[in-house]
């Protein structure tokens, strides 16, 4: 499995034998052992269109520089109908999150109601990339929102399969980024605001007719509150004997009373919005709860994706900018030395301060004496 260039080098280091690059590859060609680029092309058959509206929704996003140098970069989240290659929903978000697609989902179906299926990349948003996972019940809860709202997902197994959601990315990138400019829009807010406009010239101009007349989407006979309960991350935590449980790297306390006495070792369902709010319940009813303490920190070597990153080194420039700067000891400091108080001036050189130099005339004179098996004088007698 050496290709030609690094099997040169090892031949020459190893064993000596220098060849050129080019004659091996000819050697390697002829003896089967390597592919030219063209042999190895690998060929993408184009997928009919589905023949419904409705029946098919590609979804990515991208994450650019949509605003240039005006504004930061941020991803731009793209709904396409796969019939006719109609712009469904375009939004603009920090980053690809769970959150963020259930605020462009609840804004796709407001306007055009539940399509069949939604076809995605293999993001995490959209599917367990581990097996073995022990909760969950093997959905994302992008996928437990879609089950409860009666909508397939789909994930492709490679980029050229959702191949029109990704050829929309770089037409954006291209007609949306010079529209913002015309426009002076330097932020997300003016950007989302602008998106509305941009799609219905777009769709006025590109879209194209579907195969079928048929309308695929269903209208959702929900209550606004219902549809709030079903886009957002539920959970299940496990109650201790202290009415504590862990989330997001925090400690819940339930306050006692007469329901939460009796839910010890028992599980209790967490309702997490966009917002921030955190609503606990037990059998539908919501509990009354206090966070015990918090720890914001970004867990030590955690695992992140790629289209996350962004967003999870903002979150942690902003917690560091919180904390106060930390001070660097001296040396002096950490072996916990204090400085004398030293009288002003030029400093005093005992050696040659004129009483230091008689007392130790004096010692010498003693340990002398002591030597030649002299006494001492009489004032030394007794110390």
């Amino acid at each position: 499995d050496f290709g030609p260039t690094l099997a040169a080098e090892k031949l020459a280091e190893r064993d000596g034998l220098r060849v050129s690059r080019e004659t091996l590859r000819k050697w390697m060609s002829e003896a089967g052992l390597w592919l030219s680029r063209k042999q190895r092309r690998t060929f993408h058959q184009p997928r009919l269109r589905r023949e419904a509206y409705g029946e098919l929704v590609q979804i990515d996003g991208s994450e650019h520089r949509w605003f240039e140098d005006r504004g930061d970069p941020c991803s731009l989240l793209v709904f396409i109908d796969d019939a006719t290659g109609k712009l469904m929903q375009l939004r603009f978000v920090r980053s690809e999150s769970a959150f963020s697609y259930f605020e462009a989902l609840e804004l796709y179906l407001k306007n055009h109601g539940a399509p069949v299926a939604f076809y995605s990349d293999k993001h995490s948003v959209f599917r367990v990339a581990k097996k073995d996972a022990k909760g969950g019940q093997g959905m994302t809860q992008f996928g437990r929102a879609l089950c409860e709202l009666n909508i397939e997902i789909l994930c492709a197994n490679s980029s050229q399969a959702k191949g029109r959601v990704e050829r929309m990315n770089r037409t954006l990138q291209d007609r949306l980024i010079k529209d913002l400019r015309l426009e002076g829009i330097c932020g997300m807010d003016d950007g989302n605001a602008f998106l509305p406009r941009f799609m219905e010239g777009y769709n006025r101009q590109f879209a194209i007719t579907p195969a079928r007349p048929d309308d695929l989407h269903r209208s959702l006979n929900l209550a606004p509150d219902r549809l709030k309960e079903i886009l957002c991350k539920r959970e299940q935590r496990y109650v201790g004997a202290q009415l504590t449980f862990s989330f997001e790297r925090q400690r819940i306390m339930l306050e006692e009373t007469e329901v939460t006495r009796g839910l010890v070792g028992r599980y209790v369902e967490t309702y997490a919005y966009a917002d921030g709010r955190l609503d606990v319940r037990w059998k539908g009813h919501s509990l009354p709860y206090r966070v015990f303490d918090k720890d914001q920190r970004v867990t030590h070597a955690a695992i992140t994706e790629n289209k996350r990153l962004g967003d999870v080194l903002a979150y942690i420039k902003a917690r560091q900018d919180e904390r106060p700067a930390p001070k660097v000891k001296t040396n002096s400091e950490k072996i916990g030395y204090r400085p004398r108080g030293r009288k002003p001036g030029k400093r005093t050189d005992f050696m040659t301060d004129p009483a230091v130099v008689a007392r130790r005339r004096q010692a010498l004179s003693q340990q002398s004496a002591v030597e030649q098996g002299q006494p001492y004088p009489a004032q030394f007698n007794g110390e």
